[in-house]
């Protein structure tokens, strides 16, 4: 199981990584494992507003489908179409293939995330 450091981390498996005011977000490494085969990927609409645990989007795997959960709050600036696709690129690098960028709107969020370490405590929790 992969975990990159300087990501923030949801009890959701979703990563975060902010640039600034941006937030790019997608799926673990550890979710992707779980899901399997992704063979379909549903995104928001740019400028859609999201809220802090709010589904974004969903994935469907040969196993099942599930919503993908928003871990900060904030307006949808960029979706990766690449995706909608191609969706299979999430297995090979979920890091790599983000699936939304936010515009932060409340930073202080970012503080009920996980660090990596915290992460792979909850992974291996949960495994």
């Amino acid at each position: 199981m992969q975990i990159i450091e300087g990501l923030y981390y949801s009890k959701d498996h979703e990563w975060v990584k902010v640039e600034g005011d941006k937030a790019y977000v997608g799926i673990s490494d550890f979710a992707q494992d779980a899901l399997g085969d992704i063979v379909f990927v549903e995104l928001p609409e740019i400028g859609t507003n999201l809220i802090q645990g709010e589904a974004l989007g969903s994935i469907e795997s040969v196993k099942a489908a599930s919503d993908v959960y928003c871990p900060v709050s904030g307006k949808v600036i960029k979706v990766n179409e690449i995706l909608v696709d191609d969706p299979a690129l999430l297995n090979e690098d979920p890091y790599e293939n983000w699936m939304i960028c936010v515009e932060l709107t409340e930073k202080d969020q970012l503080d009920q995330l996980m660090n990596s370490a915290e992460y792979e405590d909850f992974c291996n929790e949960e495994a």
